[in-house]
């Protein structure tokens, strides 16, 4: 069962444009994304979808494979779709170019899953939220699950909202910018007209639950950093030098 690992390299961001190229430690952001995909043992091949020059030189500097796709797609689903199409896989990642620190461990157990169940048609993955300024940040996406592990809703507000105003007890998950395929569903899941709810909440996984899909998550302990704007990035910045301090 063939499953390949797409990048999707967005160099023409309205917050951060030129991000994929954005330096930490010294190599663009898409290279550190890229350095973690390539160390997974559940993916068989890793590809950098790009949509500008720049960055598919970039790719090709430090050896990935890439290929360009169209500028104008709306999705990252959409960009990855492209690259994929003619190849003969069956599971495809989007793993988003911009969160340079994706543990491929969160990875691997999202392909076992997908591997195992032929049934799950997509997937991705959470992670506990304990923090009360990301679950208030609208830019931390939150994910309700049932108890079969799979989402309920995706959402930029808090949720569950409690009415009580009292969190005690209850479980946040924070939504990681992961996601996985079967390749024929992706390539249905693309031409689908966004659906309401993806229109206000700006998330094109909602398409899926609109339409009855369901979306199987795996929760990881692992922390990721979505860089969406520089601000970001400095984030991204001093957590990378924590990081290295602490394991020499």
């Amino acid at each position: 069962m063939k499953t390949i690992g797409v990048i999707p390299a967005r160099f023409a961001s309205t917050r951060f444009p030129g991000k994929p190229l954005a330096k930490i430690d010294g190599k663009p952001m898409v290279q550190h994304v890229w350095e973690k995909a390539i160390q997974c043992k559940e993916l068989d091949e890793v590809l950098i979808a790009c949509d500008h020059e720049d960055v598919f030189k970039a790719a090709k500097s430090f050896k990935a494979r890439a290929v360009m796709t169209d500028p104008k797609h709306p999705s990252g689903s959409d960009r990855i779709a492209e690259a994929v199409k003619d190849l003969k896989v069956e599971i495809v990642f989007n793993i988003q170019g911009d969160e340079p620190f994706i543990a491929p461990t969160a990875i691997d157990a999202l392909a076992v899953l997908l591997k195992h169940d032929a049934n799950i048609l997509m997937g991705t993955v959470i992670k506990p939220l304990t923090d009360q300024a990301d679950i208030a940040n609208p830019n931390v996406v939150k994910c309700v699950v049932d108890d079969q592990g799979f989402a309920l809703y995706f959402s930029r507000a808090p949720i569950p909202y409690h009415r009580a105003h009292l969190s005690t007890g209850t479980m946040y998950y924070k939504h990681l910018g992961l996601y996985a395929y079967r390749k024929d569903f992706l390539m249905e899941f693309k031409n689908w007209p966004n659906g309401s709810l993806e229109t206000v909440e700006q998330l094109e996984q909602l398409r899926a639950l609109e339409r009855g899909v369901k979306i199987k998550t795996t929760v990881t302990t692992f922390e990721s950093i979505a860089v969406d704007t520089p601000q970001d990035l400095q984030k991204a910045i001093a957590w990378y030098d924590k990081l290295k301090s602490t394991t020499k």
